[in-house]
């Protein structure tokens, strides 16, 4: 068990608290064709073009503290290499990058969810630059198989999150709990949230969403495709087990979703002392920092399921459009942002944990009350990315909030034909 620090952590966390909980994306329905654009042919390039054109980069920003790294890490690198390069925030991501590749007029560099980018490299919008990089080798294998699309490695993933225990460090001590009842298994969670679950705080508090209950489908052995993302296996058995867990511990008041305690998010319940255990990524510290600081807690790898551990991640590539006229410049910009140097100085300043696994170490170091968050790199599974997914996805969530009530055979065969209508 880890004990947290007052460091402010917030950032990519944060921007997917909007971005893979809300899942915008370009589709709007099971078999949409995804983001519009121009491009030519697959998206696949043996030669980037190459000008004196100056780099416009597009990025969706949690605040103050992200949109100051990113542009003084542009700015040293535009004035190291001579190349101009200016940095736009969004306020609307999604929407002004598909209006842009509409308009014949994207942006040289974006920030790119997992969600869109199968629609956007279908129509020929981005360049497959990933192989060309010269730290290609160091990503998290989990990170670029996210940005994989018809065996092409698209784009360079720029940081990412995982999911997992928070605990009320002061609950968890007047309970008469130790270091030694951290629940490595879903019997000893059942254990610890039974315990915890009095006084009108709940034992363990999560969001209705896919995008935290995939963690006990994922420990069962289940998720939404196969791995390889050719096939939807929705409606498994595995599948159906995480969920009876989940709706039996809500049935019995041990676990609850958020709404359920009157809070908006994981965070907000934890920060309140609501419920004495979320599952919420590393964006989590940057609220309790700036929101609930007199809240002490600790952090731990989620308990393992009966097919072992498992967790999710949440992430974003520096996506190049096929119409960039100096994507030469936008890939070594790329490499210069995905750096260790650059990474380390963004988790620093935003949060975010490195893609990388080169600056595994020292961000370790730097971070000891957080690296069961990064522990989980080894074993998360990320969201599916076939064009289409985030409409399925928004689709299951609104199901998951009636789960305590519902069959989750029923809920999830839904997902399966819909999912069946766009992958494979």
């Amino acid at each position: 068990m880890t004990r947290h620090t007052t460091r402010a952590l917030l950032g990519t966390g944060a921007l997917l608290i909007t971005g893979a909980l809300a899942l915008t994306a370009c589709g709007s329905g099971f078999d949409d064709d995804g983001g519009g654009g121009t491009g030519d042919g697959d998206g696949g390039a043996t030669e980037l073009t190459s000008s004196d054109d100056a780099l416009t980069v597009l990025i969706g920003s949690s605040g103050d503290a992200e949109t100051e790294a990113v542009e003084s890490a542009v700015a040293a690198w535009s004035e190291e290499s001579g190349v101009e390069a200016s940095v736009q925030v969004a306020n609307d991501l999604p929407q002004q990058l598909s209006q842009g590749f509409a308009a014949g007029s994207p942006p040289d560099l974006f920030y790119l969810a997992t969600e869109a980018i199968a629609g956007y490299a279908g129509n020929g919008s981005l360049v497959a630059y990933g192989d060309m990089l010269e730290n290609a080798d160091d990503f998290y294998p989990s990170l670029v198989e996210n940005f994989t699309v018809d065996d092409q490695f698209y784009c360079a993933p720029k940081d990412f999150s995982t999911l997992g225990l928070v605990i009320n460090k002061t609950m968890w001590d007047a309970a008469g709990l130790t270091d030694d009842d951290i629940p490595t298994t879903w019997e000893e969670l059942d254990t610890v949230a039974q315990t915890l679950t009095k006084d009108g705080v709940v034992g363990l508090a999560f969001g209705a969403e896919y995008q935290r209950l995939g963690t006990f489908m994922a420990q069962a052995g289940g998720g939404l495709v196969n791995d390889d993302g050719t096939e939807a296996v929705a409606d498994s058995p595995e599948n159906v087990e995480a969920l009876t867990y989940v709706k039996d511990h809500l049935a019995d008041g041990t676990f609850a979703y958020s709404f359920d305690v009157d809070a908006g998010w994981g965070g907000e319940a934890f920060g309140q002392q609501k419920a004495a255990m979320v599952i919420e990524g590393n964006w989590i510290t940057g609220a309790m920092t700036n929101d609930y600081p007199d809240v002490d807690y600790v952090v731990a790898e989620l308990p393992a399921g009966p097919a072992g551990q498992g967790t999710m991640q949440f992430t974003n590539c520096w996506g190049m459009a096929a119409d960039s006229p100096n994507q030469q410049a936008a890939l070594e910009l790329v490499e210069y942002l995905t750096s260790t140097e650059s990474q380390l100085a963004f988790s620093d300043a935003f949060g975010p944990m490195p893609s990388i696994q080169s600056a595994a170490d020292q961000w370790s170091t730097d971070n000891p009350e957080l690296v069961a968050f990064l522990a989980g790199a080894d074993y998360a599974v990320g969201v599916p990315t076939a064009d289409g997914s985030a409409a399925v996805i928004t689709d299951f969530n609104a199901q998951l909030e009636g789960l305590e009530a519902g069959d989750p055979q029923q809920i999830l065969d839904t997902v399966q034909s819909n999912l069946e209508a766009i992958v494979g």
